[in-house]
């Protein structure tokens, strides 16, 4: 009996072996795991952190013992992010809405309110990924659509997270059709805004944005065209700035428009919004250096001195032209000297800074001033004068002024930067206006671009959102 059962253990064990064997024939052994990352040396050690101060490359082949973000320069971003996003809420929204009449100052809120909602839902859907994934040299391709593989791990940017560098852009994408807003205020419904600004963005936007920043067709020297943008003159200013020059003309004029006066209901407002433009202009451009490190802090200083002598410029002419000087003329200076420098921030020295600032004094000025009484169009705030006319202005004069020495990265794109520039400036204006006119045809054509005479003549405070911004209780 003993013998039969351990003959039985004996077939069971040896059948058990030849079922292993016959479900592990012809499969590959499985590979030995990869040994983990040897300790890093001391001088590893070391070089990792002087590539983390320094905000270089990471040390290739090191375990780093700073394997996230850098805590300095992805602080800086974050901070630099919630500026961009304060230029837009309520910075530009207070300046604009100061400088409308008061029957339309909530429509303007609203506007700016609406385009963040809509944009920021359109960036994490696919917006980032159509701006910076890899793709075309027009377009990105749609690895990251829902924020896919958005982590918090390094970005491109060795020192800063994915989620926060997507979330920085993200501010830029919502401020720049916002801009728009000001050449159609008073006069455009708030649906047919936003679906303006919807297509807008596909059709304008995020390509330009891939085309600069993205590796496209303007990024540099990895570009065709090899033109250098830091912070946003072409992408931002000069986008914004042709394509409301387009809607303002397919629009119309406001409703007695060079007969009625029309001044603002706040410069209060106006100046407390230019003042949030300002402080929120720091992350706009020094953030752009993607870092706290020597190239934030030359923008930083180059959009000080440059907003300063533009504000001080225009406040300067309008003395020598009506022998006073405006407070809307300081604001209107303040915002083209930042519109002015911000392709440049971050490649020019201090005094290019300022005489850069004074050229965007000066050549808005004449713009704002002479030249849209002399044409006759209804920009109402100034978009295309500013943005428009300020942003082209610092897209060429970068070519001028640029120099390695501010920032070694433009060594090889120096030769023949001003024609770059140029061809870049060009191509922005045509994609713009062309787009812009097609989008705004289309919107009218189909739910129809104004409100009627008579809520226009209302305030589209209360025809298109119900609300009043204020409110006066009669006496008893």
């Amino acid at each position: 009996m003993n013998i039969l059962a351990q003959s039985l253990r004996l077939l069971v064990l040896a059948g058990s072996a030849l079922l292993t064997a016959v479900t592990l024939h012809g499969q590959t052994p499985a590979p030995a795991a990869a040994p983990a990352p040897a300790e890093p040396t001391m001088e590893q050690r070391v070089a990792d952190l002087e590539a983390y101060m320094n905000n270089a490359a990471r040390t290739a082949n090191v375990a780093s013992k700073v394997a996230g973000p850098g805590p300095g320069h992805n602080g800086w971003m974050m901070t630099s992010s919630a500026l961009v996003l304060f230029m837009t809420l309520p910075g530009l929204a207070l300046f604009y809405g100061g400088l409308v009449r008061r029957k339309n100052v909530l429509s303007v809120l609203a506007q700016c309110l609406g385009i963040a909602g809509m944009v920021t839902l359109l960036w994490w859907a696919i917006g980032f990924s159509l701006s910076f994934a890899p793709g075309n040299p027009v377009i990105g391709g749609l690895d990251h659509m829902f924020f896919r593989g958005v982590t918090s791990a390094p970005s491109t940017l060795p020192w800063v997270s994915q989620n926060v560098f997507a979330i920085f852009q993200l501010t830029f994408a919502i401020i720049t059709p916002a801009l728009i807003v000001g050449a159609i205020a008073e006069r455009m419904k708030f649906s047919a805004l936003m679906l303006f600004v919807a297509i807008w963005m596909f059709v304008v936007y995020f390509p330009l944005a891939h085309m600069v920043w993205g590796g496209g067709l303007m990024a540099g020297a990895a570009g065709s065209i090899k033109a250098i943008d830091f912070a946003g003159g072409t992408v931002v200013h000069m986008s914004s700035g042709w394509s409301a020059l387009v809607l303002c003309l397919i629009v119309g004029p406001r409703l007695g428009f060079g007969r009625t006066p029309m001044p603002p209901h706040s410069l209060v407002l106006c100046m407390v919004g230019t003042g949030m433009l300002w402080v929120g202009w720091y992350g706009f451009n020094a953030g752009s250096a993607g870092a706290a490190d020597g190239i934030a802090a030359n923008a930083f200083t180059t959009t000080t001195l440059a907003a300063a002598a533009a504000s001080f410029t225009w406040g300067a002419l309008e003395y020598i032209a009506k022998r006073r000087a405006s407070v809307l003329g300081f604001c209107s200076g303040v915002v083209a000297g930042l519109v002015v420098i911000t392709p440049a921030a971050g490649f020019v020295d201090a005094t290019s800074a300022v005489i850069m600032g004074v050229l965007g004094g000066i050549v808005p000025f004449i713009f704002c001033m002479k030249l849209k009484a002399v044409f006759g169009y209804d920009d109402a705030l100034d978009t295309f004068g500013i943005h428009a006319v300020g942003g082209t202005l610092g897209a060429i004069l970068t070519g001028v002024f640029a120099t390695p020495a501010m920032n070694p990265a433009i060594e090889s794109v120096m030769k023949g930067l001003l024609w770059e520039q140029t061809k870049a400036a060009l191509l922005t204006v045509v994609i713009s206006v062309v787009a812009t006119a097609a989008i705004a045809l289309f919107v009218k054509a189909t739910i129809g671009l104004r409100p009627t005479v008579e809520a226009e003549q209302e305030g589209l405070d209360l025809a298109d959102h119900g609300e009043e911004g204020y409110i006066y209780e009669a006496k008893s």
